[in-house]
């Protein structure tokens, strides 16, 4: 498993991948679903503007699209932070890969950019991902009691 740039030959792989309600579930609105070509056409062109070209990366499993990593600082006088996102294609779930993949970005964000702060966002009911971050190192810091809503359905947030 390895972090590569985005290339224009990953959108199907992306629109197949993605297309997928159990991530869209535990995803921002951003992350439709369905999800249309035409996203995926939008964010693998996002990827290629010179801001953040370095922030967002692919997740290659066995050289294979595996899924998806970013890191998207905040701004004004937060803008040393920095949140991470990520998603691993449902065929490649329950094998360690997103630990690897959070442990890889959030050495190639302290390494290569000023952030002083790398966090997450999670919903309380995705324990997988609660677990990948556990395993990368991350500490819960705070419970934010239905401050997230998602197909209609209020839920807590873990930071």
């Amino acid at each position: 498993m390895h972090l590569r740039p985005w290339k224009l030959s990953d959108l199907d792989d992306l629109c197949n991948y993605a297309n997928n309600p159990k991530i869209a579930n535990y995803l921002s609105d951003r992350f439709p679903n369905p999800y249309p070509r035409e996203t995926g056409e939008w964010f693998v062109n996002y990827t290629y503007a010179p801001e953040n070209r370095d922030r967002f990366r692919v997740i290659e499993i066995r050289g294979e699209f595996g899924g998806a990593i970013g890191l998207r600082p905040d701004e004004d006088i937060f803008r040393l932070n920095s949140e991470i996102g990520y998603w691993i294609a449902e065929p490649f779930w329950g094998n360690g890969y997103g630990t690897k993949a959070v442990k890889k970005i959030v050495n190639h964000g302290f390494t290569n950019f000023d952030f002083t702060r790398i966090y997450a966002r999670v919903f309380k009911s995705n324990p997988p991902s609660i677990k990948v971050l556990e395993k990368s190192g991350f500490q819960l810091e705070s419970s934010l009691p239905k401050s997230i809503i998602k197909n209609n359905n209020l839920e807590d947030c873990l930071t």
